[in-house]
């Protein structure tokens, strides 16, 4: 849906006293994360503004040039930044793609470009794999992404597999997706690495890509279209998110990344930080973290965005959201990190219109990414439960040369490992041939290779 943003601003103007309000109406005791905490519309090249966020005297938007950005998006990343790479395969000739087991066929109604995509069923619990023949490919130091949309999303697994002539083979994979239903829409995925033969496939004397559909449910449903190839970064990534900015946070990890010198991102809950809750940061302690490095993000009201029952409400929030990191100063407010992992179709095309960058399809095991073919808004990341589980992130990431996101919440939740844990992650992190980047490093180089 095409919002105008000029109907937008006289929105968010007309409510910028309720907005804020209505954006933080969830944020309560009872909404405390668990341990599940877990295609846009084509806009004009115009900043918004608001009465808050506005032009100065030079025609910049306020905030800009101590590095806080205004309210609104130039542009929807997700239309902006579509179709990276290169096609592989636009499933124009099914025909190519053999069914090994489950169902599949050609869809012309449900398309995310060209005239048809690959629609894959299974029923009781049955895997899907669909296979295609490679010879004469060359895959060398290339990415993978895809464009995926499931009516059957939470327990399932995407993972792409590509063989060589001698029997060698790596895994992509993404391992969970928390696209709500069922308001649900395309997404792109650029799976990482989960997992390759001691022997590594010959990349450019390749015999078959598989994709395979595992799941958990009675039934899956999965479409997949527009697979595509990047080329890879010349080195690994990992971004370690810290969600709804406990005071855990401020007094024991904090030091450990001074001590370090590592940077973190933090998506904190802006009542909760406003009320001086206790065991949460206050604003001035998040501000003070920012001036250590830190990157704070938008984190927001802490409810399920699927579950807000109107666009101008979903609107609102966003806006409102958005609104307060600005005026404190927080310079990562392009970048959101959704509460409990939640979203959907309808939500995605306005977070667009805020945010350029965001996520998780977030899993308990290694979920990581290519650099270069995600999708701007529907990023994956890893719980940071497990001390082994984490640094296999940090391996393969650095190995294959992809990011890992790792997600971290209080050292007493069962979600975060323990603090001891936490200084060997870390150091594990620094002795390791990987660079610790931000939301901002991301995106930048998201932008400048598509």
């Amino acid at each position: 849906m095409k919002r105008d943003r000029s109907t937008r601003r006289r929105f968010l103007t007309a409510s910028s006293a309720a907005a804020l309000t209505v954006g933080l109406a969830g944020c309560t005791s009872d909404s405390e994360p668990t341990d599940d905490d877990g295609n846009g519309s084509t806009t004009d090249d115009t900043n918004g503004s608001t009465d808050d966020v506005g032009d100065d005297d030079n025609g910049e938007q306020d905030g800009e040039e101590d590095g806080v950005p205004p309210l609104e998006t130039q542009y929807h990343p997700r239309e902006e930044y579509r179709q990276p790479g290169e096609s592989l395969d636009n499933f124009e000739d099914i025909d190519a793609w053999e069914i090994v087991r489950g169902e599949g066929e050609a869809d012309e109604d449900i398309v995310f470009d060209g005239s048809q995509s690959l629609r894959l069923t299974a029923e009781d619990s049955q895997n899907i794999v669909v296979q295609r023949d490679l010879s004469g490919e060359d895959l060398t130091d290339v990415d993978l992404s895809f464009a995926v949309r499931t009516t059957t999303p939470q327990n399932i697994t995407i993972n792409v597999r590509l063989v060589d002539l001698y029997g060698s083979q790596v895994t992509y994979s993404l391992r969970e997706i928390t696209y709500r239903d069922p308001d649900v829409g395309w997404f792109r995925s650029s799976p990482g690495v989960f997992e390759a033969d001691e022997i590594e496939p010959m990349m450019d004397d390749l015999d078959r890509i598989e994709i395979q559909v595992l799941h958990s449910m009675e039934e899956a449903e999965v479409w997949i279209d527009d697979l595509r190839t990047h080329e890879k970064p010349d080195q690994g990534y990992v971004m370690l998110v810290w969600d709804d900015g406990f005071s855990d946070y401020y007094d024991v990890a904090s030091p450990i990344h001074d001590e370090y010198e590592v940077r973190t991102v933090q998506a904190p809950v802006p009542q909760w930080s406003e009320e001086r809750r206790d065991g949460i940061m206050s604003v001035s302690e998040l501000q003070e973290r920012q001036e250590a490095g830190d990157e704070i993000v938008v984190h927001g009201t802490h409810n399920e965005l699927h579950e807000v029952e109107s666009e101008d409400e979903i609107v609102a929030r966003l806006g409102g959201d958005k609104r307060w990191f600005i005026e404190n100063g927080f310079e990562g407010a392009n970048y959101i990190v959704y509460p409990y992992n939640s979203f959907d179709k309808t939500s995605l095309e306005h977070i667009g219109e805020y945010h350029y960058c965001g996520g998780f399809n977030q899993a308990g095991n290694v979920n990581t990414t290519g650099v270069y073919g995600f999708d701007p808004l529907v990023l994956p990341r890893t719980i940071g439960h497990d001390l082994d589980i984490s640094k296999r992130c940090v391996d393969l990431a650095a190995e294959h040369n992809q990011c890992t996101i790792l997600n971290f919440h209080t050292f007493d939740a069962d979600n975060t490992m323990p603090e001891d844990d936490y200084e060997e992650l870390i150091q594990h992190i620094v002795d390791s041939d990987i660079e610790v980047i931000t939301f901002d490093d991301l995106w930048t180089m998201r932008t400048e290779n598509h």
